[in-house]
């Protein structure tokens, strides 16, 4: 017989039921272990995203995120291309969202990026946002454990793209980042269904998830294009209906606001506090379109809170 059929007189224990005891506890560890292994965390941040340097809604969220996959883009430079530094609707941070140049897919794709955008349902489609949503918190869980921040509507505060980088399932909260957050504040957090409630007020653009990049910016082409924007905005050569509401958010401003230059000097950094930079970063090259928009701004006294 051989040596592993035999007992061990000793212990009165026999040595093959030993051994397969000891093999099946092994079994059954390596499987906790590996399921262990495959179990979601409850709690994920990804490290070294940026604050919020701009209070605008629709691209410093793009900043952002862009950021923290490599590419150095100054606030003021994509305030600048996008549109939004020569653009104010309203004394509220939020309200720029009603005048755009570009929507936010856009300006990433102008960027060079892949983008999926998850929408969640437009206004008064409450049903459909609850819906969509309870498919969208995973995803976007997903994407933070693969150390890729996330684009949110209304994710935390406002009717914004809000930067989502990671999320707590014992609280049941996504943390992020939002334009209102001063440098020494900590992660934002709020319920992770909260961007579905964007549906009862406006529509909830849901989530957006930037991907690889495809191409490469032409900047002279969009310096140029966002200038020309700007100056025949500000000559009055272009009268949209978005025009006609950042008139009227204008007009909502009291007296007081219009005429108390500090107040100005706020609702400015407010609404597009890069603008001076951002005219002054963008087409370094096309001074005779610089110097047509100085033109046009001096002409229109009426409009007090253009960029200056």
């Amino acid at each position: 017989m051989g040596e592993e059929g035999k007992s061990d007189k000793r212990s009165g224990v026999d040595a093959s039921g030993t051994r397969r005891a000891f093999l099946a506890s092994a079994a059954a560890c390596c499987a906790a272990s590996a399921a262990a292994a495959g179990a979601e965390p409850d709690r994920v941040v990804i490290p070294g995203v940026d604050r919020s340097r701009a209070r605008e809604p629709m691209y410093e969220g793009v900043r952002i995120v862009l950021s923290h996959m490599g590419e150095r883009y100054s606030p003021a430079y994509i305030q600048g291309i996008s549109g939004g530094a020569f653009r104010i609707a309203g004394i509220c941070p939020c309200a720029a969202n009603c005048s755009l140049q570009m929507d936010t897919p856009n300006l990433i794709k102008l960027l060079g990026y892949e983008y999926e955008q998850h929408i969640l349902g437009w206004t008064g489609d409450v049903d459909d946002a609850k819906r969509n949503m309870v498919a969208l918190i995973p995803r976007i869980k997903e994407s933070i454990r693969a150390g890729r921040p996330v684009l949110l509507w209304y994710a935390f505060a406002d009717t914004a793209y809000e930067v989502v980088v990671g999320y707590d399932d014992k609280k049941g909260v996504f943390l992020g980042r939002h334009m209102h957050q001063g440098p020494r504040d900590g992660l934002a957090e709020a319920k992770q269904t909260r961007a579905e409630e964007a549906a009862s007020v406006c529509p909830a653009f849901g989530a957006i998830f930037i991907g690889k990049k495809t191409g490469k910016l032409n900047r002279r082409a969009a310096e140029i294009a966002a200038l020309r924007a700007g100056v025949l905005r500000r000559m009055g050569a272009v009268v949209p209906a978005r025009r006609r509401e950042e008139i009227a958010g204008r007009r909502l401003l009291p007296p007081r606001l219009r005429l108390d230059p500090p107040a100005r000097r706020a609702v400015r950094q407010g609404d597009c506090g890069a603008a001076r930079e951002g005219f002054r970063a963008s087409a370094p090259c096309c001074a005779r379109v610089r110097r047509r928009g100085r033109r046009a701004r001096r002409s229109r006294a009426a409009d007090r809170l253009a960029v200056s």
